[in-house]
């Protein structure tokens, strides 16, 4: 299968906003995964003073995570998809959180950062050079900048990916498929299989200038398929552990 890119994938995102929220509720443990990848970013002080990246919004579910986990720093969230950002956009939102209309590419350019921290959550899989966008964050970083990555990254067992493609063929497509977005959730099936392995991400980021690079598997059913990625931009004084 050839996987969306670009404009086609930013179009299939924007008519699965429509339903996107009721299949994501659908996934137990979808918002509390989130919300712990945020934490990992061990903000200091609830966040205050602090300008965070949230690279790939969607329709708010990191961006509310973000901000749980830090309730006073100020949140720029960007995403590719009109529709998804409308749909963040019709929800409640305190004055520190602005949403814009960007391809994460774009990010540098449109004239945003420096930034304390960046969360991407479900965004690497998607972007056609992943290289790139990694040296884009790094840019856009302050120096020992925390970066945290939430995403479906394979633990490289034959099991986790068999599990990945019965998941896919019993519940994520034939979901996709009754919404009218099948080719959309056929991607994310397929690109999950195409994506880095946890320790390959991993050491990707160690390849373009993260420091402190780990992986941190999630709980439940998606144990050895979404991981926590954790880097700092520059040499930390010490590493934290992972909560």
């Amino acid at each position: 299968m050839t996987l969306l890119r670009d404009d086609d994938q930013a179009r299939a995102f924007d008519h699965a906003s429509r339903t996107y929220d009721r299949l994501t509720a659908l996934n137990p443990g979808y918002r509390t995964e989130l919300l712990r990848s945020a934490r990992r970013l061990r903000l200091p002080d609830e966040g205050e003073g602090l300008h965070v990246l949230d690279l790939g919004c969607g329709t708010g579910a990191s961006t509310r995570a973000l901000l749980r986990a830090a309730p006073r720093a100020r949140v720029t969230a960007v995403d590719a998809s009109s529709g998804m950002l409308q749909r963040a956009l019709a929800k409640p939102w305190p004055a520190q959180v602005r949403f814009r209309q960007l391809r994460a590419e774009d990010v540098a350019t449109a004239g945003e950062g420096p930034f304390d921290a960046v969360f991407a959550a479900y965004l690497f899989r998607n972007v056609t050079d992943t290289d790139q966008v990694l040296q884009i964050l790094r840019a856009l970083l302050r120096p020992g900048g925390r970066l945290a990555v939430h995403e479906y990254s394979l633990s490289g067992s034959r099991v986790d990916r068999a599990l990945w493609r019965a998941v896919c063929q019993g519940v994520i497509v034939p979901a996709g498929t009754l919404t009218g977005d099948g080719a959309l959730y056929r991607h994310l099936c397929h690109s999950v299989l195409a994506f880095d392995t946890a320790p390959a991400f991993t050491d990707r980021l160690t390849r373009n200038g993260f420091t402190d690079g780990r992986a941190v598997p999630v709980g439940g059913w998606q144990t050895g398929i979404v991981h926590t990625f954790l880097a700092r931009n520059g040499r930390a004084a010490h590493t934290e552990p992972a909560r």
